[in-house]
């Protein structure tokens, strides 16, 4: 930005010191013309005269004409040069306004003015992202607060806390490849910090390929070793062996979450579900009642024959997104594909980041996505199905989508 505005500068005096040099020798070409073309003329006469081929009165009067026409070009030449100096000037005055002009256009000023606010604010909007000081960032807030903390990096050197924070912002954006190499860097400074390694997994979680599964376990590991009474890695594990295949270790991890979990904790009820312990919808909606906290959606979807056999091996994804807000899903459920019409259930249990759920949107729009790759935010090209706005006017929402060619 700066090297842009820089370069735009130097530029633009480049231009004006040709133009003036341009000038200049041109004028001296000018005026040397006539010089030269004087003289060479007053010599011819002269030489005419002592030859005895012009007389002395011939001579004088020859000799007068001629010095008049040099004055003559002596004076159209200044008109030349003060014009060509008027032209420069004007030339430069509009290079200038249209330096200004383009930057202001083109957005670098706008980006310049952003890029010294974030320096300024950096102290401000950590605290308010970090410490909940104030009211939350805004979504240019929060790309302003990137901007400032990269800015810190590239002249302090690496920090484990700005790459951490690099590292939530990004994945609150959806930018999962950033987020998972920022959290990275800062495990490479602080290898065994359990929030950063909470942070990362969620992220691999949510890539959900093979490697990224195999990275998030080790990861989740190092957690419960430190830690053994962790909640958010017990959760996550479960959802690691789960997508992994491994219902063995998935029921293991969920057997021991289930006694850390308060009775109001929206995953107290999911894990129970998971544990069989809710053997029928009925039961599974009687006691819970009041162990569920907070928002939930019921979403009856149904799924065409067609695309039920073109996605057979393939991933329904069900998320909610808030209207105002990070692309990050608040909820989502990652499912086998079926045929037919299911009921799917959103909660605050199904967040893919903490401080990021149900609870934190007034508005939101439901998706259904099927997908090849497996990962929610890295396949738009899935067929998909989109709700209305909606708004939590209650604290249960229940709406049908169908998902068709």
């Amino acid at each position: 930005m700066l090297m842009s505005l820089s370069f735009a500068a130097a530029l633009m005096l480049a231009l004006v010191l040709i133009l003036l040099l341009f000038f200049r020798r041109q004028g001296e070409e000018v005026q040397l013309n006539p010089v030269v073309q004087f003289e060479d003329k007053l010599r011819l006469l002269s030489q005419a005269r002592d030859n005895g081929e012009l007389a002395e009165q011939d001579f004088t009067q020859a000799a007068t004409e001629l010095k008049a026409q040099y004055l003559q070009s002596q004076q159209s030449q200044q008109t030349t040069s003060s014009s060509a100096t008027a032209w420069v000037l004007g030339t430069s005055l509009l290079v200038v306004v249209g330096t200004v002009a383009l930057y202001s256009q083109t957005g670098h000023y706008t980006q310049l003015n952003n890029w010294q606010t974030a320096q300024q604010q950096l102290p401000a909007y950590g605290e308010r992202a970090l410490l909940n000081k104030g009211e939350p960032l805004t979504n240019e807030e929060i790309e302003l607060f990137a901007l400032a903390l990269r800015t810190k990096i590239s002249k302090e050197g690496d920090d484990a806390v700005a790459w951490f924070v690099i590292g939530r912002i990004w994945l609150s954006k959806g930018m999962l490849d950033d987020a998972i190499e920022a959290f990275e860097k800062a495990l490479a400074l602080t290898p065994n910090r359990v929030n950063v390694l909470i942070s990362y997994s969620q992220a691999l979680l949510v890539g959900g390929s093979e490697e990224h599964l195999a990275k998030a376990a080790r990861s989740l590991a190092k957690v419960l070793q430190q830690d053994p009474e962790n909640t958010d890695a017990l959760s996550m594990l479960g959802m690691v062996a789960e997508e992994r295949g491994d219902k063995e270790q998935a029921q293991k991890a969920w057997q021991l979450l289930l006694p850390k979990l308060d009775k109001a904790d929206p995953r107290y009820a999911l894990v129970q579900q998971k544990l069989g312990l809710t053997s029928t919808p009925e039961q599974a909606e009687a006691p819970n009642t009041a162990a569920v906290s907070g928002r939930q959606i019921s979403v009856q979807l149904s799924i065409s024959p067609e695309l039920a056999e073109q996605y057979k091996t393939g991933t329904l994804f069900v998320f909610a997104k808030a209207v105002d807000g990070p692309p990050l899903p608040l909820a989502v459920q990652k499912l086998a594909v079926f045929n037919g019409t299911q009921s799917i259930e959103l909660s605050e249990a199904q967040a893919m980041q903490p401080g990021w759920t149900l609870a934190n949107a007034e508005r939101i729009q439901i998706s259904a996505r099927l997908s090849l790759s497996g990962q929610v935010l890295n396949d738009e090209n899935g067929p998909q199905v989109q709700s209305e706005v909606l708004s939590f006017t209650e604290p249960k929402l229940k709406l049908s989508l169908e998902l068709k060619p």
